[in-house]
């Protein structure tokens, strides 16, 4: 349900900067058996959440349409990602399906190291698949491998985005990290991919890669919230790379999968002090020019 403060905080902050909405790049929609089991692992604390983590916006589908659609959100993907083989394909069907009666999402879709991943991004991508999300954490697998070569290929080719969770928070995987993913952008140096959560808790090595990688980007996802910045502080030393990457970061919320309001997560950029353009940039502008949203207008 729609938290009136933040309608109220998100209408003020849009209006203030002249944006007509924003977009939001990190934004969760599953089929609805898989979504409850993700909510049962958060529920659980399980091994690869490792805290306490309230899911703020437990509710059914139309309902959390409907509250992005009501705090100003634009545009927003239904990242999915498989934890194991043969599951990839059928979760892009969902996701066609799901952009298909959907107008404001953009049509999402994954993958796994798998023999037949090429085959389903290929038609993933004849489709309209417009953005991809990795999750190594959870896949358990290591970017590098062979089977996803045509894939990255694929999507290097077609400069289509790939939200990748691949640093080591909440809790490291066996693949997590930097080294797996330069590894990748050794090999594939266009690849398109969108570092999600900033790299938690590697900031400043991903940043590093940033600077050999010209299409590398990140999302801001949960970073500088109070409940990020308990266990793993963004390192005030970087403030100065995030001036200097401003076109290249985009905004995140992990929504519904989030303990705190949705507000929050716009202003725990507000308050790093960084501009009104930096904001317009990482909020809205950004996003609009990777995927083809009609560009930033004044509000009148």
């Amino acid at each position: 349900m729609i938290d009136n403060d933040d309608s109220t905080y998100l209408s003020a902050f849009r209006t203030r900067l002249g944006l007509p909405g924003i977009i939001d790049v990190h934004t969760h929609f599953m089929p609805d058996q898989v979504l409850r089991k993700v909510w049962a692992y958060f529920d659980a604390a399980g091994p690869l959440v490792g805290r306490s983590w309230p899911i703020a916006y437990r509710s059914d589908e139309q309902v959390r349409l409907k509250t992005l659609r009501e705090l100003g959100i634009r545009a927003f993907p239904a990242l999915v990602y498989p934890h194991k083989p043969a599951m990839a394909a059928w979760l892009n069907a969902w996701t066609a399906e799901f952009a298909e009666r959907t107008p404001d999402c953009l049509h999402t879709a994954t993958f796994f190291p798998e023999p037949q991943a090429a085959g389903y991004v290929a038609e993933a991508v004849a489709r309209g698949a417009r953005i991809f999300k990795a999750h190594i954490q959870v896949g358990g697998y290591h970017p590098g491998d062979p089977l996803l070569n045509p894939v990255w290929e694929l999507l290097q080719d077609a400069q289509i985005p790939i939200v990748i969770h691949c640093g080591s928070g909440p809790a490291p995987g066996t693949h997590t990290g930097p080294e797996p993913i330069a590894d990748v952008l050794r090999r594939f140096p266009r690849l398109p991919l969108i570092i999600a959560h900033m790299g938690t808790p590697e900031y400043s090595e991903f940043l590093d890669l940033a600077e050999d990688y010209p299409g590398l980007r990140f999302d801001t996802t949960m970073v500088w919230t109070d409940f990020l910045e308990a266990n793993s502080p963004f390192p005030t030393g970087e403030y100065g790379r995030l001036r200097a990457f401003a076109d290249r970061i985009l905004f995140g919320s992990d929504f519904p999968n989030i303990p705190y309001s949705y507000g929050h997560s716009i202003q725990a950029l507000e308050r790093l002090d960084l501009g009104d353009e930096w904001l317009r940039l990482v909020c809205y502008q950004n996003a609009a020019r990777l995927f083809g949203i009609e560009q930033v207008r004044a509000l009148e």
